[in-house]
């Protein structure tokens, strides 16, 4: 009779906290230089009148007032194609906030996209996946992970419909309001800090600064989203901080942080910085 033993694989070892914030940062490495990731962005352009837009042919003009997207007009030579089709004459190139936007390639390397500004105005965003910026990309600076900075803060939920006025880079000291849907505090070094979040999607993108922006890190400001907890903690940890877009391309436009989001200590943790092939900043 042959003895048999019954085995049990083991289960996997569950990934330490530093392994996930490598693998978050391979990603981000990986995403940036995508044909549509934040290197890739070579034009913004805002469309009030008939116009041309930079880089790209074919002349672009606003819609009626209600309808989404911009209308183009090209010819054939131009070589523009809207949703798989040749471009020869007017069309609509529809905007990301339709039900269907519209694909737009100009050659086999550059796309464009039309977007929705908060004033209701569209533009075209312009794509090249042979960007400049993706040829000279070295890799994204971070500081060693430090559990220290894995912070648990509380969350304490604004009444519905509570927004806070954010300034953007581009807009000349104009704000924008955005939806804060609480508080949150933490301490640090015996102090207790109370900041503020904006609902990005499901989660809560903080924007902040501290004492390394403009030395170590880079100068606007670093971004950090987060979910609160079931218990009403909420997680914060900044070796999951990020650059903004703006940190890749001057065509992006970034909230800046707001004045209780100004740390007046060290953030030693998450990216730093866009470096180039040769270590050198690349913006």
């Amino acid at each position: 009779m042959t003895d048999t033993t019954a085995t049990t694989s083991a289960a996997p070892a569950q990934p330490t906290a530093e392994q996930i914030v490598e693998r978050f940062r391979a990603r981000r490495g990986e995403a940036v230089v995508t044909p549509k990731g934040f290197l890739a962005l070579v034009n913004t352009q805002w469309v009030d009148s008939e116009q041309p837009i930079w880089g790209v042919p074919g002349i672009w003009a606003p819609l009626p007032e209600g309808q989404s997207g911009l209308q183009l007009t090209a010819t054939a030579s131009d070589g523009i194609t809207v949703d798989g089709q040749l471009v020869d004459g007017s069309v609509i190139v529809h905007g990301r906030d339709a039900e269907k936007p519209s694909e737009v390639s100009f050659d086999d390397h550059t796309v464009g996209t039309v977007i929705t500004g908060d004033d209701g105005n569209y533009g075209l965003r312009v794509w090249d996946s042979q960007s400049e910026a993706i040829q000279n990309f070295g890799g994204i600076d971070a500081f060693p992970f430090d559990e220290s900075w894995i912070v648990t803060g509380r969350f304490t939920p604004n009444p519905e419909g509570t927004t806070l006025s954010f300034q953007h880079l581009q807009d000349e000291g104009k704000s924008r309001d955005k939806v804060i849907p609480g508080e949150i505090t933490f301490e640090h070094d015996g102090t207790e800090y109370t900041i503020v979040a904006f609902q990005e999607g499901r989660a809560l993108q903080l924007v902040f600064s501290d004492a390394t922006s403009g030395d170590s890190t880079y100068s606007v400001g670093r971004f950090l989203f987060t979910v609160p907890n079931p218990d009403g903690t909420i997680t914060l940890n900044f070796n999951t901080a990020v650059l903004p877009p703006c940190a890749f391309s001057y065509n992006f436009n970034c909230p800046m942080p707001p004045k209780q989001n100004r740390f007046p200590f060290k953030v030693e943790a998450g990216e730093k910085n866009v470096l180039a092939k040769d270590g050198s900043l690349l913006h």
